[in-house]
């Protein structure tokens, strides 16, 4: 099992997966696949764990550019996905599924 820290729009994504390897799309990039989530089974959800199950829900093969890979950890067991703000490091909670809102 793999964890992956990467930039993506201004926030550090911290992904599980059981698979990384050199791309074969396009030199520079990084595959990652089998992407491991928590059971859906569970009475209490996180939100983030949720948003990254949502976004990620259809992709086979995630390619990441490697000028936007932090870390690639090998780890003995699957910890708590997570979305980080990219300059203060805290754990992001609420995300907005639709984009930016207009302020009245």
């Amino acid at each position: 099992m793999y964890k992956i820290t990467f930039l993506n729009q201004a926030k550090v994504y911290e992904l599980f997966c059981s698979k990384v390897s050199g791309s074969d799309l396009a030199y520079g990039f990084i595959e990652a696949s089998e992407l491991v989530f928590e059971a859906d089974d569970s009475v209490v959800i996180d939100p983030t764990e949720e948003r990254l199950r949502e976004e990620f829900a259809d992709v086979e093969v995630l390619h990441i550019p490697m000028h936007a890979v932090i870390r690639v950890e090998q780890v003995k067991k699957r910890g708590t996905c997570a979305i980080r703000d990219s300059k203060s490091g805290e754990k992001v909670t609420q995300l907005p599924l639709d984009g930016p809102r207009n302020k009245r």
